[in-house]
């Protein structure tokens, strides 16, 4: 071995390796003590937040509204059922509102109550225990108000789109009873094969439920 090649090996073994095994060990300790962070799906602008710096309650809210407005936001987004919302949706008044909730007022809010903990100058959770001026809620109880507010304005609209869809099965089966069982039928509706007669039914009952939804 030239004395070239021993000074290399020497670098590698106690220059390059031990430099690799610190920088490593930093590395995992840094990840396992570092704080957890949530992240909603649906409510990007909120970003990471850390576990720590919400109560139990409040997550637990958003994590309500983060599943609901998801559902909500497809739902109403996407109406021409295409599974995505694109320039080829069309946009509702309804739809808006879902994301001004999602996009301003929940991030808004969780902000101005994070800001409320960041007054607080020692460990009494200011925040969570001092009433409001003026009020009878503390800062904590006025965001699960604003939280609980939109989950009930969310519960209304997903039993709605419920009762609607609902509204559209009921019209299709109407349709379908009145067209098998109406003795009136001609002679060469009865006689189309069994795929054909599908797809009028079908088209056919799709102006019958947007009748029903008018």
């Amino acid at each position: 071995m030239t004395q070239i090649t021993a000074m290399l090996v020497m670098f590698v073994l106690y220059g390059v390796l031990p430099a690799a095994g610190l920088y490593l060990g930093y590395r995992g300790i840094k990840k396992v003590t570092a704080p957890k962070m949530l992240a909603y799906k649906a409510l990007p602008q909120l970003g990471y937040i850390p576990e720590k710096s919400l109560p139990a309650d409040v997550k637990a809210a958003l994590s309500q509204i983060n599943a609901k407005g998801e559902k909500l936001r497809l739902m109403y987004g996407d109406t021409n059922n295409d599974g995505k919302i694109d320039d080829k949706d069309t946009v509702s008044e309804t739809y808006i509102t879902i994301q001004n909730l999602m996009d301003k007022h929940v991030p808004q809010a969780v902000a101005d109550y994070r800001r409320l903990h960041d007054l607080d100058v020692g460990d009494s959770a200011l925040a969570d225990t001092t009433k409001i001026k003026h009020s009878d809620v503390t800062g904590k109880e006025a965001l699960l108000d604003i939280l609980a507010t939109i989950n009930t304005q969310f519960d209304a609209l997903l039993n709605a789109s419920y009762h609607q869809d609902g509204q559209k099965l009921l019209a299709t089966n109407r349709y379908l009873q009145q067209r098998f069982d109406n003795p009136d039928i001609d002679t060469e509706t009865q006689l189309l094969d069994h795929a054909d007669k599908i797809e009028i039914i079908e088209n056919l009952a799709d102006d019958m439920v947007d009748k029903e939804i008018r």
